[in-house]
């Protein structure tokens, strides 16, 4: 059985399952009393039904393909299992390709085709072991779930607990996922570190992570000095700021205050739609558009601007992040009790003074808030920076300078075949590291001045 027939009759199974549970709950009615509504019951039998076939799937796909790449290994020749584990790695790059289609056979080894062969023996093999065993575990615990079934059954809290277990675990997997991803950045940056000095990494002043391949070859040990990067990360994320926290908050201004319904209603979607954009489209517009129109505006007045500068990246990136400004600021104006401006208005104020010392002074902890959010969103920002700033590490700041940022070194450090043992590598993991300690915080102290805020007016 294919996968898309098998996810067709479980979704089809599922259906009918939740459809015999409901219905059996009515007949039920008109006999004795139910605890929990009709619906309840099929939900309960959907969930006997559904989980056991979930489960294999996702056992299936997890751990399939390295039990066929070990059970295909074992059959190979003694002189292949004999290699050291990269070489069999090649090897078996070339049985799954040849499996697939995309080999033509007898280029690799002696056996490639037996073993392809084996391979997709293997694979059919356990794709029908995890659907059909699924589908009949399912089956048989569908039975079970429809037989319990009887007034008495609480369906409504053992759907609601499944609900909630599923939610916590929703919620660990993120918790995992992202200390899994804290750990392996570290364990790498601490690599780095017991090569290079923290301190010449965190206080150097010349970046230069090019390593030569002969020791007698000039900078063979490389410069690793970051103060450059985070020279030129902060320049580009303070452009963007200047642009976007005015522009945003002037905006949340009209539209919370003196936009009529009818205008915001059609407004602030048409906004957030520069939120929708892909960071891409941005990264074109700064490196075709916008970097040769300030370059050639420079000239006419006698300037010397980078076709990289720093000026044409802030100024996209803040673009970019005016939604997030604007949304948030407008949120937290509208939230502001309705009695503080009623106050001031009784007091004689004007709709002008009011928005100035009542309104943006109470919002402003969640404004703040939100200009950190958005702060540490320029700072993270990897696409613009990299299709339109520069890739020379220059300590300046000078916005008609091209500069580089910590995501365009990383992505430079890690591009085509790299030895992960070298600190060229590695440096890549230190500077990953240090922009996740830097919007970590900013995004901590941000949530702590909005929940702050929260607490004090819901």
């Amino acid at each position: 059985m294919s996968i898309s027939l098998f996810l067709i009759s479980i979704i089809f199974l599922g259906f009918l399952s939740f459809f015999w549970g409901k219905r059996k709950a009515l007949l039920l009615k008109n006999t004795e009393s139910l605890h929990s509504l009709p619906r309840y019951y099929g939900y309960y039998s959907l969930a006997w039904f559904a989980a056991p076939s979930l489960l294999i799937i996702f056992l299936w796909l997890l751990f399939s393909e390295s039990f066929v790449t070990n059970q295909v290994i074992s059959l190979l020749p003694e002189s292949i299992r004999a290699l050291s584990p990269n070489e069999i790695t090649l090897r078996m790059n070339d049985v799954k390709n040849l499996a697939a289609g995309n080999l033509i056979a007898g280029e690799s080894f002696i056996g490639l085709e037996q073993a392809a062969a084996n391979y997709n023996r293997i694979t059919k093999l356990v794709q029908d072991v995890a659907i059909y065993s699924s589908l009949v575990l399912s089956l048989a615990l569908f039975i079970f779930s429809y037989r319990s079934i009887s007034g008495k059954l609480r369906a409504r809290n053992k759907v609601e607990k499944i609900i909630s277990n599923l939610l916590l675990a929703s919620a660990t997997v993120a918790i995992f996922a992202t200390a899994g991803i804290l750990l392996s950045v570290l364990f790498e940056a601490i690599r780095f570190f017991q090569i290079i000095s923290f301190d010449d990494f965190l206080f150097g002043l010349t970046w230069s992570p090019q390593m030569a391949i002969r020791e007698d070859q000039v900078g063979s040990s490389g410069l690793f000095g970051a103060i450059p990067l985070f020279a030129g990360t902060a320049l580009i994320s303070l452009i963007s700021l200047t642009v976007a926290v005015p522009v945003g908050l002037m905006t949340a201004i009209y539209l919370s205050e003196y936009a009529p319904s009818k205008v915001r209603s059609y407004t602030k979607p048409m906004l957030e739609i520069l939120s929708g954009i892909p960071t891409v489209v941005y990264g074109f517009f700064a490196a075709i558009t916008l970097a040769p129109f300030i370059r050639d505006f420079g000239v006419t007045i006698g300037l010397d601007i980078a076709s990289e500068s720093a000026l044409g990246v802030g100024l996209v990136m803040g673009i970019m992040i005016i939604p997030l400004v604007s949304s948030l600021s407008d949120d937290v104006i509208s939230a502001v009790p309705q009695a503080m401006r009623d106050g001031s208005y009784g007091l004689g104020a004007t709709k002008s003074e009011t928005i100035k010392k009542v309104i943006i002074p109470a919002a402003l902890p969640g404004i703040v808030g939100g200009i950190l959010l958005a702060a540490s969103r320029a700072i993270g920002e990897t696409m613009i920076v990299v299709m339109a700033a520069g890739l020379s590490a220059r300590l300046s700041f000078n916005p008609i300078d091209a500069v580089t940022t910590v995501t365009v070194q990383i992505v430079t450090l890690l591009v085509g075949d790299q030895e992960f043992d070298s600190p060229k590598t590695l440096a890549a993991f230190a500077l990953g590291l240090t922009l996740f300690v830097v919007t970590l915080a900013l995004n901590f102290y941000a949530l702590k001045i909005v929940r702050k805020y929260r607490e004090q007016y819901e």
